[in-house]
């Protein structure tokens, strides 16, 4: 298994040039790019040609560092605002922007969370629920199709939802039916459903168990703490992975807090990376 770590961590301090040069020079093989998360940033506003030599000049720098995407991450907004169909359809323009600046990274693995009609924290009619998102999915699938994309759902840590858990991500996938759509294994947001990682890990199997979003909480609040600080059995977590084979990217999903700074934060950094390679099983 490789180790990575959200783009977030790095260029939101250093900007992306430096931020991709100090993650790489700190170990991490891969990174999570999660500029296409927030869609208010200039990146959506740009002509179809400058969206793309945008992405390239990225790609450049990550070729030039050795840095791989493991997985893009894509638009995400709060809150929720998923109800009408005209909210539903401009999400989809941005999400398939975003499946093709992902292939423009020639990274292959686009996350995503499933629409809320109801909101976050409601799901009066489960069976619309599935059928809003089985429709919206679908479409999206065979966007990612055409473009060489796996789609990655995530499980959420909301439990009134009827698409949260692990187990509900992977029926959803069975029913998408398609090699371009797969799960993203949130541990946080399983912890928050009182599910373990580990037995999340083995319901997904290797079938359906494409990339992970790796960090740590109390169990209650989806605080994204650095693995080994929380509730959440990493040993357990690392065996399962081990079991089913998994050969993908150890990608953590957390950040060192902005007070701290100088040699004390890169000391908090490589505090991340070892967490990270410890799961993966490469320290002795």
């Amino acid at each position: 298994m490789k180790v990575g770590i959200g783009s977030n961590a790095y260029t939101r301090i250093y900007g992306f040039e430096t931020g991709v040069r100090m993650l790489r020079e700190q170990g991490f093989e891969c990174m999570d790019y999660q500029d296409f998360i927030n869609t208010d940033l200039p990146v959506y506003q740009l002509s179809d040609n400058d969206f793309e030599t945008f992405l390239r000049k990225q790609r450049t720098l990550l070729d030039a560092e050795g840095v791989e995407l493991s997985q893009t991450h894509g638009p995400w907004r709060w809150p929720v605002h998923d109800s009408t169909p005209g909210e539903r359809a401009e999400r989809f323009e941005k999400m398939a922007r975003a499946v093709h600046g992902t292939a423009v990274l020639g990274c292959r693995n686009f996350v995503i969370h499933p629409i809320m009609p109801y909101g976050h924290n409601q799901d009066p009619n489960p069976e619309k629920f599935w059928e809003l998102n089985l429709d919206f999915m679908g479409r999206l699938t065979r966007i990612a199709e055409a473009e060489d994309v796996v789609i990655c759902f995530e499980n959420m840590p909301m439990p009134a939802l009827s698409i949260a858990s692990p187990e509900a991500c992977r029926k959803f996938a069975e029913k998408i039916g398609s090699p371009h759509f797969k799960v993203c294994l949130d541990t946080g947001h399983c912890t928050m459903l009182k599910v373990s990682p580990a037995d999340a890990v083995r319901t997904l199997g290797k079938e359906f168990l494409q990339v992970l979003h790796v960090h740590d909480n109390d169990g209650i609040q989806d605080w994204h703490w650095v693995p080994f600080t929380g509730v959440i059995d990493w040993t357990g977590f690392s065996k399962a992975l081990q079991e089913i084979g998994f050969d993908g990217t150890v990608s953590l999903e957390t950040s060192v807090p902005s007070k701290f700074t100088g040699e004390n934060r890169k000391v908090q950094e490589r505090s991340l990376y070892l967490s990270a390679m410890q799961i993966a099983g490469r320290l002795e």
